[in-house]
């Protein structure tokens, strides 16, 4: 308790030396503490006053009480009567006086002479006080200087029996022992009033302290000063502010709050419910005592932004502090300034929106949705026709498409989509798309020249509520490619100025979309037709094979995807398959030149993987050409596969450049992929390709395709490759053009990200008794008998008309053999479409054409082959070599003709 009250003690010095007496706390301090000061100095005055008066009323009543009791004791009167009253009485005085606590009892005659006295010298003379009052039978009490000091004493009569004063008794106390009672009780007094002023001074502190805080040590003057800039200032700032109780009162309301909300002159004092001029919506504000920042609220026609905050934070009084900022013409700013910022997302959302491919409808298509409802209710854009083919528009509004129509509903009677339109001179579209410039029609119902277009049409829109419209031009790089019109229906407010600049941008944004679009159109279709062209537009005829192909180009354009079947001698057929890396003109182009290449190549009849080799020279010295030349197009590349199918030994050689393996579909339904060697992509040179040859059993399907079927960004390869075998699998009887539309199905879900080359062959074996062949023997003389019997298999197979030129060729292919060639000698003939004569020899020597002079007996014998036969060639094998001529089955059996001549025949090695 000591420590917590000496705490106090300090806090209350500390509070009083740190206080400066010019604040308005120090002052006030300064004055509790003297009025604090008085006070208990007039309590101690008062305290000393009223214990003196209490001390000297005692002493009266102990002097009367004593002198009363004495004068009445039985023996008094008749001591006064005894001839020696002091004898008597004076041992009874003081017996008297000790026992009553007084300083003295004189007991005396009527003319005041003592007979007792506590000091023995004093008795025998006169009574030093008044005795008249007494001698008349009264009591009476008074303040003396006796002989003992300053007295306070009581003189009471004693009467005899008829009444008679005979004597007189004074009793009293000396001042000096009334004083001493006052003094010993005085240090009390002073004591208890320097407690209160500790405690009174202690109180002050504490509150000069809180006053401290809350002035901020401010002078009376400063003080002054504040309230009344305070005063001023929440007056006369234009900002309402209001201050609720917790109850819900209105304790203040400024100038401007009392304007703001039109607030009645006894508004204050009053419940916010009782306030006619506030809205509900601010009531219920007002009455919650939440915290709300910015708040919109109406007050007549003003719009109010609102912030309150409670006030009991700090401990202070609950309620709430309110103020109010009129923010009508903010909200017409902001609102302006919304409407801008609405109109600068629109464009950017059409720059990120519009053009995200490059086809013409859809780019118009995404500019009539970016449009509508944030901008117009409805939207069309109507495109030249020729703009929808790649090509350039007309001048004029006439053979006009529309490409896209979008609304808020759709029972619009606006032209439907895919109508051909032909725009009136006098129609804003039709001004528009002359000028270049966007039209605005802020009241349909007044456009004269649009009525005119269509008059059942144009009441049917004005009926429907449609009326406003912006037509502005689709206008890029000095061309107008068609309109787009924004129409206004359910938005009541018309089309003004700047939805015009609006329109004209968005429109400007999109119109370079559907340029470039419509360019990508025209390349593409270059492309395409330049592809298309180069790809093989029907298959040759011939009986190995039973072919379905398919042809699908990538979605961003062509590339250098091809396919081709290539007949053969010996009734083989050559089966091709490339891809070249890349898209565009470039690889179509690239593309037309390696398939021309391969054609060249097959005519020397090479095996697969020499056919290969020399394809991949080919294409490495196109790639150093264009890195000469700097080209920014060059070719990274291609892969191809080639493959020979002989319906005789029903034999299939195949070599392959990078490219993806073949399926093979078995007759029992199953479906593997050839094991052959994957080999590097063509271009790269430096390693040699492999041929690999299979036996297919007779109705094999041999699959060839690029990886644009089986690869695809949401799957793996393997994954590609499987789904192509369950596609194939359980179907070997299935046709291969219906086996090519299985695999598509199957693996592409629309438009592929890369072509497609996809080719189905069914293998067709020849049959035994269309194939015949013998061994000759290496001798001159084995050309007759070869004759004969070729001659009988011809009269056999129904072609006897065919012997003399069959036996001509023969004869000359066997002689060549035999003299200028080396064993082992063979001869076959197949029928096919065509008559097939093949004679091989184990030599590598190659037989040559040549012209011979008139008088040459030689250098006749190919000429004569030549001319009886439709085609002729020479083919390598392992072995050797293998002549072979075609000749055409009577009922195409061509005439002869001239024999060539000229200086550039050929020599020719044979007879």
């Amino acid at each position: 308790m000591a420590s917590r009250f000496a705490g106090f003690q300090n806090i209350s010095l500390r509070s009083l030396v740190g206080r400066s007496p010019r604040s308005v706390a120090g002052q006030v301090f300064l004055l509790q503490v003297v009025v604090v000061v008085l006070l208990v100095a007039c309590g101690v005055l008062a305290l000393v006053v009223q214990s003196k008066r209490d001390t000297t009323a005692e002493a009266e009543r102990r002097s009367l009480a004593v002198a009363e009791t004495f004068a009445h004791s039985p023996g008094v009167l008749a001591a006064l009567q005894s001839p020696d009253p002091t004898k008597i009485l004076q041992p009874l005085t003081e017996a008297g006086r000790k026992a009553a606590g007084v300083d003295f009892i004189v007991v005396m005659d009527t003319n005041g002479i003592r007979y007792t006295h506590p000091l023995p010298n004093q008795i025998g003379k006169r009574f030093v006080g008044r005795i008249g009052p007494s001698l008349r039978g009264q009591v009476y009490t008074e303040s003396v200087v006796g002989p003992l000091g300053r007295e306070v004493q009581t003189t009471v009569p004693v009467k005899d029996a008829d009444g008679k004063v005979v004597g007189l008794v004074s009793a009293g106390l000396k001042v000096r022992n009334v004083a001493s009672q006052v003094e010993r009780q005085l240090p009390i007094i002073l004591g208890a009033g320097a407690g209160a002023l500790l405690l009174a001074t202690g109180g002050m502190a504490l509150v000069g302290r809180r006053l401290q805080r809350q002035t901020h040590s401010l002078a009376p003057e400063e003080m002054t000063r504040m309230y009344e800039h305070h005063d001023t200032v929440l007056h006369s700032v234009r900002e309402g502010v209001l201050i609720i109780g917790a109850d819900g009162r209105l304790l203040l309301a400024n100038d401007e709050a009392r304007r703001l909300l039109d607030l009645p002159p006894d508004a204050e004092g009053r419940h916010v419910t009782q306030l006619p001029s506030l809205e509900p919506e601010t009531v219920a504000l007002l009455v919650s005592g939440r915290e709300a920042t910015d708040e919109v609220h109406a007050a007549g026609e003003r719009l109010l932004a609102v912030n309150q905050r409670p006030t009991d934070h700090a401990a202070g009084p609950g309620g709430t502090v309110v103020t109010l900022r009129d923010s009508t013409e903010l909200q017409a700013v902001t609102g302006r300034a919304e409407v801008a910022r609405e109109r600068l997302n629109l464009l950017y959302d059409a720059g990120l929106c519009i053009g995200t491919t490059l086809d013409v409808a859809r780019t118009a298509d995404e500019l009539a949705h970016v449009a509508v409802p944030r901008f117009a209710d409805f939207a069309t854009v109507d495109l030249a026709d020729a703009v929808l083919h790649g090509d350039e528009p007309a001048p004029t509004a006439t053979g006009i498409r529309r490409t896209a129509v979008c609304g808020v509903r759709d029972d619009h009677p606006l032209y439907e989509k895919d109508r051909l339109i032909d725009f009136l001179p006098s129609t804003p579209q039709a001004h528009g798309y002359g000028t270049g410039r966007p039209e605005l029609v802020a009241d349909l119902s007044t456009a004269a020249g649009w009525h005119a277009q269509d008059p059942v049409r144009t009441r049917e829109i004005m009926d429907y509520g449609i009326h406003s419209l912006v037509a502005a031009p689709i206008r890029a790089r000095g061309a107008v490619l068609g309109m787009a019109n924004f129409w206004r229906a359910e938005n009541r407010a018309p089309f003004d100025d700047e939805d015009l600049a609006l329109a004209e941008e968005l429109v400007a944004r999109a119109a370079i979309s559907i340029d470039n679009a419509r360019r990508y159109t025209r390349e593409h279709a270059l492309a395409v037709t330049l592809q298309r062209s180069l790809l093989p537009r029907a298959l040759p005829e011939q009986s190995a094979l039973e072919v379905g192909y398919r042809y699908l180009p990538a979605q961003s354009g062509v590339s250098g995807d091809w396919f081709d079947v290539i007949p053969l001698p010996g009734g083989r057929v050559a089966l091709v398959v490339g891809d070249v890396v890349g898209h565009g003109l470039h690889a179509a182009a690239t593309m037309g030149r390696l398939r021309t290449a391969v054609h060249n190549f097959s005519t020397l009849d090479l095996p697969p993987d020499e056919l290969l080799g020399h394809l991949d020279d080919l294409v490495g010295r196109i790639d150093q050409e264009e890195t000469d030349t700097e080209s920014a197009a060059g070719i990274l590349g291609a892969t191809c596969l080639y493959a020979i199918y002989d319906p005789v030994t029903r034999s299939c050689a195949m070599a392959r450049a990078g490219h993806p393996a073949p399926a093979l579909v078995h007759p029992d339904g199953s479906v593997t992929f050839a094991d052959l060697p994957a080999g590097p992509p063509l271009g790269l040179g430096g390693t040699p390709f492999q041929t690999t040859e299979l036996e297919l059993t007779d109705g094999t399907q041999i699959v060839l395709y690029t990886d644009g079927l089986i690869e695809d960004r949401s799957r793996d390869l393997d994954v590609g490759m499987e789904m192509l075998r369950e596609a194939l699998a359980g179907a070997p009887d299935r046709p291969p053009d219906e086996s090519c539309q299985a695999a598509l199905d199957a693996l592409l879900s629309g438009r592929p990200g890369d072509d497609v080359a996809l080719l189905v062959a069914r293998t067709r074996a020849l049959p035994p008794d269309q194939v015949v062949d013998w061994d000759v023997p290496p001798e001159p003389a084995a050309v007759s008998g070869m004759r004969d019997a070729v001659s009988e298999k011809l009269d056999e197979w129904g072609l006897t008309e065919l012997g003399f030129s069959v036996e001509l060729v023969l004869s000359e292919l066997i002689t060549n053999a035999i003299r200028h060639g080396s064993e082992p000698i063979h001869v076959r003939l197949i029928r096919d479409r065509t008559l097939i004569c093949e004679v091989s020899d184990g030599s590598s020597t190659s037989p040559h054409l040549r012209y011979a002079a008139t008088m040459d007996e030689g250098g006749r014998g190919l000429f004569l082959v030549s001319q009886m036969a439709e085609r002729w060639g020479t083919r390598y094998t392992p072995q050797g070599k293998v002549i072979w001529a075609e000749q055409a089955l009577p009922a195409t059996l061509p005439e002869l003709g001239p024999p060539p001549a000229g200086p550039d025949a050929a020599p020719d090695n044979g007879t």
